[in-house]
């Protein structure tokens, strides 16, 4: 199948709230590299129809899920000022009647003042960051039943479908952040309810680890920028993902490290 073909039908997928049949069942010969390229494309396209990318999310860093989504290594997609939200308190609301077989994840987000160079060290990369916050993801999956292939994933948007932001923190007033955001905790209720538990640790060590990966892996993919200054990178999901409905309200609360919990209600 053609690059342009395939984000066509993707896009068709995103405009329509729609499920398509993953791209590797039809092109077993469909791999990342090629997947990528369709990412690349889309991003063309998202921008010429007004859609400006704000930053990036950075999927499967949480190795504890590898195995049940079929999945070895985190991928990374763009994400839009048409799917992010900053929320100045620690509560608030989101309509996902758009996004197809929803799933929270709670992740910590970097804001990045300026561009990271050839960082060696998790204090290298944090000297680029100004703030940090925590906030949700909202995964989708255009294929049906969480069904699919590693490069399924990178070219349908890297299963992004929304980014709430929360309020943000300055690193200059959080200590020593490095430690922080490796050993911090994180529960997650939905209705009051813990659902799920989490820890920084989680995402490849460390939510800065995982800004690292990334950073290294732009590095030999000549179609996209690096990281550049005012960008937002989404670091991964603290905890397993879970469904979501209109209706119910999610919380977390954060142990270690001085960032708010988050209330979501959907709608």
């Amino acid at each position: 199948m053609h690059t342009e073909t395939i984000a066509t039908e993707l896009l068709a997928a995103l405009d329509g709230s729609s499920t398509l049949d993953t791209i590797t069942a039809r092109d077993p010969g469909f791999d990342a590299g090629a997947a990528y390229l369709v990412g690349a494309e889309i991003l063309r396209r998202r921008r010429a129809r007004g859609e400006q990318p704000v930053g990036r999310k950075i999927g499967f860093t949480n190795r504890g899920i590898w195995s049940e989504y079929g999945v070895s290594a985190p991928v990374w997609a763009h994400v839009y000022d048409s799917t992010v939200t900053y929320l100045d308190e620690p509560s608030g609301r989101l309509a996902i009647g758009n996004l197809v077989q929803p799933r929270i994840e709670p992740e910590i987000v970097l804001h990045f003042a300026d561009a990271p160079g050839a960082t060696e060290n998790e204090a290298d990369l944090l000297s680029h960051v100004d703030w940090i916050a925590h906030g949700y993801e909202i995964v989708q999956s255009h294929f049906p039943n969480w069904k699919f292939r590693l490069p399924d994933t990178i070219a349908a948007f890297g299963l992004h479908g929304a980014l709430v932001v929360g309020p943000r923190r300055q690193v200059a007033d959080l200590g020593d952040v490095a430690r922080k955001l490796r050993t911090f905790t994180i529960t997650l209720a939905k209705d009051g309810r813990v659902e799920a538990q989490g820890a920084g640790a989680n995402v490849l060590g460390s939510p800065v680890l995982a800004a690292m990966h990334l950073r290294q892996v732009l590095k030999d993919q000549q179609q996209f920028e690096p990281i550049q200054a005012g960008e937002i990178v989404t670091t991964g999901t603290l905890t397993s993902p879970l469904p979501i409905r209109a209706g119910e309200t999610w919380n977390t609360e954060l142990s270690g490290v001085e960032l708010p919990g988050l209330r979501l209600h959907f709608e």
